[in-house]
């Protein structure tokens, strides 16, 4: 007799060994004490033994990993033996007898494949299927026929375990963000584990990894410990049993537990999403051909498109390359895809460390990897599973998957940092300094990960971390204060009277009195309410801190918006050229086109002398775009009907500008047999990850004096796009507007550029004109106009 109440203490192993042997007796018994039926004349003896007979366990038995008071699954197979029913119930009532739960069923092989082949579930469970006594042979075949039926059905079956996967998901949520999380059905759980086998089996996929195997064994551990210490069947590891499962565990307290589970979860999510998108490929039919080429569309330097994900281009060198893996997930953002596994792999081996502080290309690219928003997160956690983002933020080992008890919190605060990052995402037109409004979320909790106040002890370390990244030392003093102060506009809108004079002059004074920072923190407490919940951040609630802000930036006496160039505008210097128009044209000096290219520490400086016309700039713009280069900065000056323009550029792949090339292309361009506005039609229909985002353009307007003249600066905050910036200026231009300087930023999926602009006249640019260029302004944002003006 089974001594059922014995069986939790064993381990899995032992459980399975007592199971098995119990089960295997059960059938002997059920042999021996069920007589054969009498058989016609001329029908074949009956057989003894069993012969044709075999006792099978699926599910988790069947896996040999069966948990504390978990049911039995148990198939009785058989090849048409006539006792098969009084068999099964001298099988099937000592086990209700001795108290298990009993999923069960009789079949015979034809029967069971029939059924498997429709049912996904039945299918799922004969993948298991494991001899626990009885004829071997007939088990063997049972197995073998499971297995062909289930590649064979795979194209009809996986998508309906797709669906209930999601279906999972949905109900139950993400393993790795429930503080009571499910081990079983939630997103990430111990189902995600078998169904990774099941999809190998099926030769759609590899056999799952060694960590997923191991974090599929640590949830396990786990049940196998609550329902030890909980006695019952339960798979929700509830709060109450965290710290004895803990301890028993040997694990430090209840969080560790949870944050352990949490890493186990999100990596089987990883590697199942990884295995689902493979699978969702390859059922996917195409057309057979002989020679099919592969098409591979340039992102970046280094990095291609190649089908629905990133891969490095032939030319690659991660080795040497130590800015390619910020790089390639920027440009896998920005086109909302992922990097391959291969890829991922590749760079987490032969990646070498970023230098400190980080180059500015690094920089550029972790910013426009933050930049994309949304289809950010998946890449980013991409970085992480590879061990490529604690690389590059060794700080973030000390929150990655660490939990936060307060119910308002939907993640753990690395996926937080990561969603905050995301949701700035969204307001980085809203602020002078988007770079700065990025980074200050992705790290305004890096303190939890160190006792004490976080916001306190989170100071230095993002000061450390900024500083590491080679932002100037102003601007790490401002990361640093938004790490400082991320919490005080909703804590005292919430929690003191906001039409308190003293209130608010508490407010600037903690500010130092700084417009700027109190902007920044503004956006910041949007993004970190957003990333927290609905409950966190309530429209009461953001009604509360817009009226807070209003009153603090009152009292300072600014308004909102940018005032003018930002502060990290590079500097530019006039190069002397390398390249002059041609020998018959050099006769006229006036006339002459030339250009001069210097390198810099981030890409290339090149400047343009050309005689002076309206929509100059829009056409040096448009041939820069031409050649492939992301301009970051540009400033034109006027002497005698000469202009020179200053532009600090990018190779969006890598390959350096040629001064002859870009002479010849302002030359044509000038003379009307360069068609710009064609050929860049042409360009953005070529690279689809200039496709902006659905975000409305924003045009604002501010006055300046610069160098004894009038001057307004217009400021354009839109999506980017191939040849952006020649649209803009060729829009001013043909609003008879001249441009004198211009910086221009980019940042994942957004432009933020500002132009010096003033009449010919020199006169105050009024009402209507603002509101004609306006409207240009957007226009152009759009994509290429048909004609474009060349006044």
């Amino acid at each position: 007799m089974l001594d059922i109440d014995s069986l939790p203490a064993l381990s899995r192993a032992q459980r399975v060994q007592t199971l098995d042997a119990w089960l295997a007796g059960l059938l002997d018994a059920a042999v021996a004490g069920t007589p054969p039926p009498a058989t016609r004349r001329g029908a074949a003896p009956p057989r003894s033994g069993t012969e044709g007979l075999a006792l099978v366990a699926v599910g988790s038995l069947g896996r040999r990993e069966p948990p504390p008071h978990g049911d039995l699954d148990l198939v009785l197979v058989h090849d048409g033996r006539p006792e098969i029913a009084a068999l099964a119930d001298a099988v099937w009532y000592p086990v209700w007898d001795a108290g298990l739960r009993l999923d069960h069923s009789v079949r015979s092989i034809a029967e069971a494949v029939a059924v498997a082949s429709i049912d996904v579930k039945a299918g799922l469970g004969l993948l298991d299927v494991r001899l626990v006594a009885g004829d071997a042979d007939l088990a063997a075949r049972l197995r073998t026929a499971s297995l062909g039926s289930w590649r064979q059905s795979a194209s009809r079956l996986l998508p309906q375990l797709r669906d209930l996967r999601r279906e999972r998901a949905r109900k139950v949520g993400e393993l790795a963000f429930l503080l009571e999380p499910d081990l079983k059905e939630a997103y990430g759980g111990l189902r995600e584990g078998q169904v990774l086998r099941a999809v190998a089996a099926a030769q759609l996929a590899d056999e799952p990894s060694r960590e997923a195997e191991e974090a599929y064994a640590f949830l396990l551990d786990v049940r196998d410990e609550l329902r030890r210490r909980s006695g019952r069947a339960q798979d929700v590891l509830v709060r109450q049993e965290q710290r004895p499962v803990a301890a028993a565990l040997g694990l430090a307290d209840e969080d560790a537990l949870l944050r352990q589970v949490s890493l186990a979860g999100r990596r089987l999510a990883f590697v199942a999403d990884e295995t689902w998108r493979r699978v969702e490929a390859a059922l996917v039919r195409r057309p057979r051909a002989r020679y099919r080429r592969v098409h591979r569309e340039p992102l970046a330097e280094g990095v291609v498109r190649q089908g629905d994900e990133v891969v490095l281009a032939r030319d690659a060198r991660p080795a040497t390359d130590p800015g390619l893996v910020l790089r390639g997930a920027a440009a896998a953002a920005r086109a909302d895809l992922l990097l391959s596994p291969y890829t991922l792999k590749v760079l987490a081996v032969h990646s070498p460390p970023v230098p400190e502080p980080w180059p500015a290309e690094v920089r550029w690219s972790f910013l426009r990897l933050l930049a994309s928003g949304r289809s950010a997160v998946p890449v980013i956690e991409q970085l992480d599973q590879e061990g490529l983002l604690a690389s590059l933020l060794p700080e973030w080992d000390r929150v990655r998957s660490l939990p936060q008890r307060h119910p308002w919190h939907r993640f753990t605060v690395d996926r937080h940092l990561v969603e905050a990052a995301a949701a700035a995402a969204e307001l980085t037109r809203d602020v002078d300094r988007p770079d700065l409004l990025l980074v200050g979320a992705l790290l305004h909790d890096i303190g939890k990960g160190w006792p004490g106040d976080h916001s306190v002890v989170g100071e230095p370390i993002g000061a450390d971390i900024a500083t590491r990244m080679g932002f100037a030392p102003d601007d790490v003093a401002t990361i640093a204060a938004m790490v400082r102060h991320h919490l005080l506009l909703p804590d005292t809108a919430t929690r003191r009277d906001i039409d308190d004079p003293a209130t608010i002059e508490r407010v600037g004074e903690t500010l130092g009195g700084d417009p700027a920072l109190l902007q920044l923190l503004h956006a910041l407490a949007q993004a970190d309410g957003a990333a927290t919940s609905t409950s966190a951040w309530s429209p009461w609630k953001a009604h509360l801190v817009a009226a807070l802000v209003a009153r603090v930036q009152g009292s300072l006496g600014t308004g909102s918006g940018a005032t003018g160039l930002p502060a990290h505008e590079p500097v530019l210097h006039p190069t002397q050229p390398q390249v002059t128009a041609s020998a018959s044209e050099a006769a006229g000096a006036a006339s002459a086109v030339t250009v001069g290219i210097e390198d810099v520490a981030d890409g290339q400086q090149i400047t343009v002398g050309a005689p002076d016309r309206r929509g100059l700039f829009s056409v040096l713009a448009g041939v820069m775009a031409l050649n492939q280069l992301d301009v970051r900065a540009a400033k034109v000056n006027v002497l005698d009907g000469r202009a020179t323009a200053v532009f600090a550029v990018r190779p969006r792949f890598g390959r350096a500008p040629v001064a002859t090339i870009l002479a010849d292309a302002v030359r044509a361009a000038l003379e009307g047999t360069l068609p710009l506005a064609e050929r860049l039609r042409q360009r953005e229909a070529d690279y689809r990850q200039d496709a902006t985002r659905a975000a409305p353009s924003r045009i604002s307007w501010h006055d300046s004096e610069a160098s004894g003249e009038s001057n307004s600066i217009v400021e354009v905050r839109a999506g980017d796009r191939a040849g952006l910036l020649y649209r803009l200026t060729a829009a001013l231009a043909g609003e008879g507007l001249d441009v004198t300087s211009a910086r221009v930023e980019t940042l994942g999926a957004d432009a933020a550029d500002y132009f010096y602009v003033c009449n010919a006249t020199r006169e105050p640019i009024d009402a209507a004109q603002r509101a004609r260029v306006e409207s240009a302004l957007v226009e152009a944002t759009r994509g290429v106009p048909e004609a474009v003006t060349s006044a």
